[in-house]
């Protein structure tokens, strides 16, 4: 009689009393990718939509070209906020004097301008919820919420109030984005396309 080999059990790190550190992330092995540190606890990135690529690509690149040169923008990149939370945004608008050489790993978070999230199902209670709080504690002073409304981008922008140490929403886009803060910004959110158009030769 043949005995077919058990599978073997899933290898998942255990974390310490207390939970895991910032630093945690750098010297775990074998996390994988995109891994995030929220209130200590290791949060794993599920399979993304083609939306979420689509819109990741679209505000790098679209912001890429319009930042002032004192600013660097960078996609899916970790953040320092507490020893217990190093959440990475899906792009991030940071000082530019904070990039400092290709194997640094992590940004610290009062170096963020603007930080952008873009939802997905398995998120989204994080970056409604949970992310803001953390963004507007580490005083981050602008937040965007991307969301799929059957294919077409909405985003929700945030903007911190001194007063109240809080968001506090100041639009909601659809189509065009068009925005003063943190710099002067016109986006046709047409452009985050899951299907391309296809022009035919004549």
């Amino acid at each position: 009689m043949s005995v077919e080999p058990e599978a073997p059990e899933p290898s998942w790190p255990t974390p310490p009393v207390g939970g895991w550190t910032a630093d945690d992330l750098d010297r775990l092995p074998n996390l994988p990718p995109h891994t995030e540190l929220i209130d200590g606890s290791l949060i794993f990135v599920s399979p993304q939509t083609l939306f979420h690529l689509r819109a990741v690509d679209f505000f790098n690149w679209q912001l890429q070209s319009v930042a002032p040169e004192d600013l660097d923008v960078v996609r899916e990149f970790t953040i320092d906020i507490d020893w217990q939370n190093r959440p990475e945004p899906d792009v991030i608008v940071v000082r530019e004097d904070v990039v400092e050489d290709a194997r640094q790993t992590r940004f610290p978070a009062e170096s963020v301008v603007l930080a952008i999230e873009v939802v997905s199902a398995e998120s989204r209670t994080r970056d409604r919820e949970t992310k803001p709080v953390k963004y507007a504690r580490a005083k981050i002073p602008h937040y965007w919420r991307v969301e799929d409304n059957e294919g077409k981008a909405v985003v929700y922008v945030f903007e911190l109030e001194p007063a109240t140490g809080a968001y506090t929403s100041t639009g909601i886009f659809h189509d065009r984005m068009k925005l003063s803060v943190p710099f002067p910004v016109d986006l046709d959110l047409n452009g985050i396309a899951v299907r391309r158009k296809r022009t035919r030769e004549q």
